[in-house]
């Protein structure tokens, strides 16, 4: 797929942090906001079967396998990860869409997808959401009850590694308990920041 030039301003910015953190939520919350800058929320494709408080086509695309693999075939998607057990994917042509338009593109990935799309785009803003702690972590995955018992361990496991990537982002954010507006405020906040520091930054992606 032929790559695209965003318009001087927009963004690439990486949500990331371990499962159970609440990026889904705070997520939710930057979508309620009106920030100086406008932005586009990129849908991540996936494998992994829906859950019942999720919508198709806005907290994820649910594709089978073969469908998965089209796009993969095709170029279609700017980075691909096994994780949890199951594929994920970013829709280049949203992200393209997003930044040629003047938008910002918020991705919500894992570390992963995050170091691929850094790799392809080294101006992309990362950010990187941990829980007060590891504790807390614990009891979301638990509490939440979406997981079988054998998900629920690798997603354990791999919370440890994925907070043990931490150093590679730009900002860390810590996600306080029952503080979710206010950790989309700070979120808000650094995006801001780097518009100032770089107004005539153009991507190419």
């Amino acid at each position: 797929m032929r790559a695209v030039e965003g318009r001087p301003g927009a963004l690439l910015v990486i949500i990331s942090g371990p499962s159970g953190v609440g990026k889904d939520t705070i997520i939710a919350a930057m979508r309620e906001r009106v920030p100086p800058h406008p932005r586009r929320f990129v849908v991540t494709c996936t494998t992994r079967a829906r859950r019942p408080t999720e919508i198709d086509g806005v907290s994820y695309h649910f594709l089978d396998a073969d469908d998965f693999d089209r796009l993969l075939d095709a170029d279609a998607l700017l980075e691909a990860s096994q994780v949890h057990g199951h594929w994920y994917g970013t829709p280049r042509d949203q992200v393209q869409s997003a930044l040629a338009s003047g938008h910002d593109a918020i991705l919500k990935i894992d570390v992963q997808g995050a170091r691929k799309v850094h790799q392809r785009v080294p101006e992309a803003l990362l950010v990187f959401v941990v829980p007060p702690s590891l504790e807390a972590l614990e009891e979301r995955l638990v509490g939440r009850s979406t997981e079988s018992a054998e998900d629920l361990e690798r997603r354990r496991r791999d919370a440890a590694h994925e907070l043990s990537r931490q150093r590679d982002y730009d900002h860390v954010v810590i996600n306080e308990t029952g503080q979710i507006a206010r950790t989309a405020e700070r979120i808000d906040a650094i995006i801001a920041d780097e518009h100032e520091r770089h107004p005539q930054r153009c991507l190419r992606v």
